[in-house]
């Protein structure tokens, strides 16, 4: 039996999971987590195989999924780590594969696609949602055009409006570091402004829609 761990803060989604993983023979659902930090805890003692991980939680949790999935899979013998989420642009699937997910799902992919992603993913096999890994083989093409993922995480704030000296404080760099990685941005997207690299970091899928 695989056994699971469905980490998730919308009951009606844990619900809906495991109604489509209980129908598969060997699965078990082991247990449910409605935060982060709970899933981190019960990764470590619940006798799991594969943690199911949503990436965004509500306000009762500090952690959002890929620093869960980054604790986890820190431990020796950890579970595997199978993000399921609605988010698929470089600013979610980065930090979350980076941080050790094995795959990275979709919640709108089919039932069957879920089985064999959780089954690769107990195997140790990478299991990738088909828009995310097009746009993955598509940095390995283009290394040279693809934003790091520091220059995604910069562009994300500035998309969220803050300032330099807000996103030097967020991520603790210095001014002359994030105006240096906006040139870099500037440069691959080949734009000459803020507005202009955000509306086309979000055209190529790379930072969230507002």
């Amino acid at each position: 039996m695989i056994r699971l761990l469905i980490a998730d803060d919308h009951p009606v989604v844990r619900a809906g999971l495991r109604a489509v993983l209980e129908s598969e023979p060997d699965f078990a659902i082991v247990a449910e987590a409605a935060t982060a930090e709970r899933a981190v805890e019960l990764a470590a003692e619940a006798g799991v195989d594969v943690v199911l991980m949503d990436l965004q939680f509500g306000p009762g949790s500090a952690m959002n999924g890929a620093q869960a999935t980054a604790a986890i899979t820190a431990r020796a013998g950890a579970p595997r780590v199978l993000v399921v989420t609605t988010y698929d642009t470089d600013a979610d699937t980065l930090p979350a594969l980076e941080a050790g997910a094995t795959g990275y799902l979709l919640k709108d992919a089919p039932p069957e696609e879920l089985a064999q992603a959780v089954r690769a993913a107990a195997a140790g096999r990478s299991a990738l949602a088909p828009s995310v890994a097009d746009r993955l083989l598509e940095r390995m093409r283009t290394p040279a055009a693809a934003l790091s993922a520091r220059e995604t995480e910069v562009l994300g704030l500035v998309a969220d409006g803050l300032t330099n000296q807000q996103v030097s404080q967020r991520l603790h760099l210095s001014q002359a570091t994030v105006k240096s990685h906006l040139v870099h941005i500037y440069t691959k997207l080949g734009v000459d402004s803020r507005t202009a690299a955000v509306r086309e970091a979000r055209e190529r899928g790379l930072i969230r829609r507002a």
